[in-house]
């Protein structure tokens, strides 16, 4: 009964008051469960911790996958610009939404899917409500959605990209598709790259040589961590273990 009456008060207002790793945020009131959560410190530090590392005000983050906006709201605190991707229109209207209750000036939102050719693609979520956070260009289910999608070098010549320090990546396990398709650009520049690795949504079968591939494609970077920036070995994502967890990386240097 509480809960609820909460949730009536947030949306009769128009927002819940909270914050994300210690700055204040007015955020939409239909997300108030886990707005409170990220108040409490319980979502992800170590992310915010990847953000406070690598942007600052002379540098540009890119955030691909980015639901409705946590690590877009605080990276654009830190940074000069954001380019965002969310192509769930459900999670894209509460992102939009967060971005006009901060009056937020410096993020250029998508609701676009990154892929590897422009078109349009199924997309539904891993646990079939639209708008949580496990959206997929994988899972086209009955429930799902159609999502534009644009090729990398559409974007990239567009747009001025040469101050980017990080690049985040969490898309349900389209990465192995997307990945690929940065990686030219990703050599020639090195911004910082917070990968999440979710192996256990490809057929089994199949996990480990696109992990492996997927890593080799990288290996231009010197260092890898993972989201805890404990050094990892690529060979410890590609035991039977390993390709059974999800993974979030930082590659670097």
């Amino acid at each position: 009964m509480l809960t609820q009456a909460r949730k009536m008060f947030y949306r009769a207002r128009g927002y819940y008051a909270g914050n994300l790793n210690g700055e204040p945020f007015r955020l939409d009131p239909y997300h108030s469960k886990f707005w409170r959560k990220a108040t409490a410190g319980a979502w992800e530090p170590e992310t915010f911790a990847v953000l406070d590392r690598f942007l600052s005000p002379q540098s540009d983050y890119l955030d691909i996958g980015a639901w409705i906006g946590p690590t877009v709201l605080y990276g654009a605190r830190r940074a000069r610009h954001v380019w965002c991707f969310e192509p769930d229109p459900t999670a894209f209207r509460h992102l939009a939404w967060n971005l006009d209750l901060n009056d937020v000036q410096n993020v250029s939102a998508f609701g676009v899917a990154l892929s590897d050719r422009f078109g349009v693609a199924r997309m539904a979520s891993v646990r079939g409500e639209p708008g949580d956070s496990t959206s997929s260009l994988l899972h086209d289910g009955a429930h799902g959605s159609d999502a534009l999608t644009i090729a990398w070098g559409q974007f990239e010549k567009t747009n001025d990209l040469s101050r980017v320090s990080l690049v985040k990546m969490d898309i349900e396990g389209a990465e192995f598709i997307v990945a690929p398709t940065l990686s030219a650009w990703l050599k020639e520049r090195c911004p910082a790259l917070l990968l999440s690795l979710h192996a256990p949504l490809l057929p089994e079968d199949q996990r480990h040589e696109r992990v492996s591939a997927l890593m080799d494609e990288l290996g231009y970077y010197a260092k890898l961590s993972d989201d805890k920036a404990q050094p990892l070995k690529v060979s410890d994502l590609l035991t039977e273990d390993g390709l059974s967890r999800f993974h979030t990386v930082l590659l670097h240097g």
